[in-house]
């Protein structure tokens, strides 16, 4: 998917370029922008919330659990349960081919770190074009000033020490419970936290006002794709994210294997171009894996070991065969 830059777009400047921390944010104010449906789901209950409440076959479960799920929520709020903290920045950036290049000032002289894309590679339709994340940032070629965001939130300090807590009572019940609602907790903080940036932070839309049907629907400009997940499969990005941010300052951790701990967080890149939207990268052939492992300074086989679930290919089998 090729943009076209050379028109009036002009990218919008955030309000602070660098990063900052909203350490201890009340988690009541997070309570009105969770999305129930996950929930549910969780609980292997099938249907949109809240006509899920109704339906006429997990109706009464559904109710029962979302009655004991709400009188939860109550509790930790009152009670201090669970922390929540963000971390946020703005950092002038241009895309280099598949790559985007990120800077420490709007001087631009020298790239402060790179984030690495991966490019569809399937079989579409004529006039539709592949997608690659670095498409939503204006190349340098341009000569425009653009810019990329990254977030980093919780809402799960605490939960786990909760979930103990009710497991060594034997309600297990409970424990799920706690840690399911830290899971909708930490994706509400995400959602709160976008539409400040969207109307403060970044300020591309001051006057939005969108209802909790149409942000759920993402009806909003902009998107928050997450490394590790389909736009940008490659976990490992999230440490590029994490050190650009000093993530760890709100008491998230990255794994080993580049999961988040806790496991109620979320993060990912803002992208602010009209035009910028979802996909799902696929399946990737051999050239692709090539060109990102020299671009993520890797070998064949780290690339091929990290993006193994996109290989449209046997790494097993030569070029020959």
């Amino acid at each position: 998917m090729k943009l076209d830059w050379s028109g009036a777009y002009v990218p919008p400047k955030p309000a602070f370029l660098g990063s900052k921390v909203l350490h201890d944010v009340p988690v009541a104010e997070l309570v009105d922008f969770i999305d129930w449906t996950p929930f549910f789901q969780t609980w292997e209950l099938a249907g949109k919330f809240p006509a899920i409440l109704d339906d006429a076959k997990f109706g009464e479960a559904a109710r029962s659990l979302y009655d004991d799920a709400r009188a939860m929520l109550d509790r930790i709020v009152a009670e201090g349960w669970f922390k929540a903290s963000a971390a946020l920045g703005f950092w002038p950036a241009s895309a280099q081919g598949d790559d985007i290049l990120v800077y420490g000032d709007d001087t631009r002289a020298r790239p402060l770190a790179t984030l690495h894309t991966l490019r569809q590679q399937l079989s579409k339709r004529e006039g539709r074009a592949n997608s690659a994340l670095a498409d939503f940032v204006a190349p340098q070629a341009s000569g425009l000033a653009d810019y990329i965001g990254a977030f980093a939130v919780t809402a799960g300090i605490g939960e786990d020490e909760v979930a103990e807590r009710f497991k060594r009572a034997n309600d297990d019940y409970s424990a799920i419970m706690v840690k399911a609602l830290a899971d909708r907790l930490a994706e509400a903080f995400a959602e709160r936290l976008h539409s400040q940036v969207r109307r403060e932070f970044w300020g591309y839309a001051p006057e939005e006002t969108l209802s909790h049907a149409e942000l759920t629907a993402e009806k909003y400009r902009g998107i928050r794709p997450a490394p590790g997940y389909p736009a940008q499969p490659d976990h490992t990005e999230k440490r590029t994210l994490f050190d650009l941010l000093k993530a760890e300052r709100i008491g998230v951790k990255l794994t080993e294997s580049y999961a988040m701990w806790p496991g109620s967080s979320v993060s990912g890149f803002y992208y602010a171009h009209p035009e910028s939207r979802y996909f799902g990268v696929g399946k990737i052939e051999r050239d692709q894996v090539e060109d990102y492992a020299r671009r993520k300074g890797w070998t064949k086989e780290e690339a091929e070991r990290w993006l193994a679930p996109l290989l449209n290919y046997n790494p097993r089998e030569s070029n020959a065969a």
